[in-house]
């Protein structure tokens, strides 16, 4: 069955591949199998969240026909402070 596998770098590289996995094939065993590993060796499935078109999933998830699997980066920002840098930001170019 076909699936893709998204995942975007820290750098900004964003990474887009389809391949084709075993019926019954799990989440992770479908990102051991892309390769995508050893392209981003950042890349850390015990510490990483994943997800299926958006929903967090676990890595047992099993598949379906044309899933998307994504590799999350980890937040490096406090989400709460964000909105406040924005319009401070926006404040100074006055």
């Amino acid at each position: 069955m076909q699936i893709s596998i998204a995942y975007s770098s820290n750098s900004g590289e964003q990474s887009w591949s389809d391949l084709q996995v075993e019926e019954g094939a799990n989440v992770e065993q479908a990102i051991q199998a892309s390769g995508i590993l050893a392209r981003y060796p950042e890349i850390n499935l015990e510490t990483q969240k994943v997800g299926i078109f958006g929903k967090l999933v676990k890595l047992e998830q099993q598949l379906q026909e044309f899933d998307r699997i994504e590799i999350y980066r980890p937040i490096i920002a406090d989400p709460k402070l964000v909105p406040r840098r924005k319009t401070a930001d926006a404040s100074e170019d006055d």
